[in-house]
């Protein structure tokens, strides 16, 4: 226990989450829904409605005791793209701080924006969401998060200011996507509804869910700047890797390093959105970040070597964190009981009046991505259940998919079982139980609002795109 109150290592409450899993298995009924190839993408597979067959009495679903152990190498495995994306993360940091070039442009940043805080924290939840309303960026905040957690360190913020800055308009910009590939077309394909209709109307409650947590987040950061004890990281040491920006001049090489990140993640953006590049991409982005810059310095190879495999190693709680995150998934599939959940809830949702259905796929939804954390894995999973139980119901699609995003879109900023969450929370030093504390309060205000858009989607007819 902390003098901040509950606590809880990330690493235990992680794996406490895995053999939970696995005893939910032996709880739960095992089961399936027959599956074909999505018709958009074969490598991804969408189930069929109303084939939900029991398996009671199939020995081969029982998993045996020590399996979730087992399942650990192959959380690691399924996880690698990200992990492998954290330690590029730190080492190209490191080579990129050495330089000096992040330095200068934190310090300068700091010292236009040290007394207008208020700007940086909305400058960031506008392009962090747009960034996530658009092309489904999610993935590409990672590397962000230790440069944006060292500003908000100098400007006497805190590391949970920074994650909200980063984290929380990215799981807005999901919510209320308009065009988003990974998310809101796969949705809408499903329900049979003109792909990226609606968009208007999802960009309006957008900026309310936005104009929500800006207070939420600056009313927290100026309680931080007036009593530094009042922050929820307050125990914990940030001294290393982390440290205020040096107060250096920017020279022309450094700004060329500026400029080199900046292109590379420029270019990684545009190949999201054109060719669909994805982790292998941005790894290779990073590392050739990282080799151009140490060029551009003249840094020597052995000293690169060392400053890379110094910053690499330092993210190794956040790999294992990533990966065994991502084991929770792994052991749920295969006790054969993710199925049976999503049924079994649904199912709950029939008789229902229409209001009450919507707001009920919104939950359906939300407890979903919890065992399914990934966006299109989880429309391919429920969708095809929840739009025919949405007819059912009359309640439109369109409110039907609205509810997948929401559900799906704002715990992303939250559940425990997802490898982003927890990787981007260990490269900031964020401990999971501080985090749930500062962000669980602006949930419950933005599901309360999402209760109530879903209603407004019922009524306002064909003209906005509904």
């Amino acid at each position: 226990m902390s003098k901040r109150g509950w606590s809880i290592d990330s690493l235990v409450l992680i794996f406490s989450f895995i053999v939970l899993a696995q005893l939910l298995s032996y709880a739960i009924p095992h089961g399936s829904f027959e599956r074909v190839p999505a018709p958009d993408d074969p490598t991804r597979s969408v189930v069929v409605a109303g084939t939900y067959t029991p398996l009671a009495g199939d020995d081969s679903a029982v998993l045996p005791p020590w399996h979730f152990l087992m399942a650990i190498t192959e959380g690691l495995e399924s996880a690698q793209g990200i992990i492998f994306l954290i330690f590029l993360v730190g080492g190209v940091i490191g080579v990129l701080r050495y330089t000096g070039a992040i330095d200068a442009a934190l310090h300068g940043a700091v010292d236009k924006l040290g007394k207008t805080p208020w700007l940086l924290i909305g400058g960031c939840l506008l392009l962090f969401s747009i960034g996530s309303f658009t092309i489904g960026m999610g993935e590409e905040y990672v590397p962000l998060v230790p440069i944006i957690v060292t500003m908000s360190l100098a400007m006497r913020m805190d590391a949970i200011v920074a994650m909200g800055m980063v984290w929380i308009p990215y799981g807005i910009g999901w919510g209320c996507a308009g065009i988003n590939p990974f998310g809101v077309l796969i949705a809408q394909n499903i329900a049979n509804v003109p792909l990226t209709s609606g968009w208007g109307f999802r960009l309006a409650i957008m900026f309310v869910f936005l104009a929500v947590a800006f207070h939420h987040i600056y009313r927290y950061a100026m309680r931080v700047q007036k009593d530094p004890s009042s922050s929820l990281v307050a125990h914990v040491d940030y001294s290393v890797g982390f440290e205020t920006p040096a107060d250096i001049a920017m020279s022309g090489r450094r700004i060329a390093v500026l400029a080199v990140f900046l292109l590379g993640i420029a270019g990684f953006v545009y190949g999201v959105s054109e060719f669909h590049w994805y982790i292998a991409e941005l790894n290779g982005i990073f590392l050739g970040i990282g080799i151009i810059a140490a060029i551009i310095a003249r840094i020597p190879a052995a000293e690169t070597s060392r400053i890379f495999i110094e910053g690499a190693a330092a993210m190794t709680p956040a790999a294992l964190l990533v990966g065994f995150a991502r084991t929770i998934e792994v052991v749920l599939t295969d006790g054969q009981i993710i199925d049976t959940i999503v049924y079994s809830i649904a199912g709950v949702l029939e008789g229902f009046p229409a209001e009450a259905s919507a707001i009920g796929m919104l939950v359906v939804q939300a407890i979903c991505n919890f065992f399914i954390p990934s966006g299109s894995g989880q429309a391919f999973v429920t969708m095809p259940i929840m739009s025919p139980l949405a007819t059912l119901t009359d309640v439109p699609q369109q409110t039907a998919v609205l509810a997948y995003q929401f559900g799906d879109g704002f715990t992303n900023m939250i559940v425990p079982t997802s490898a982003l969450v927890m990787g981007a929370l260990a490269l900031g030093k964020v401990p999971y139980g501080a985090w749930f504390k500062f962000v669980t309060p602006l949930l419950l205000k933005i599901f309360a609002l999402c209760a109530v858009f879903l209603v407004v989607s019922m009524h306002i007819g064909e003209g906005a795109g509904f």
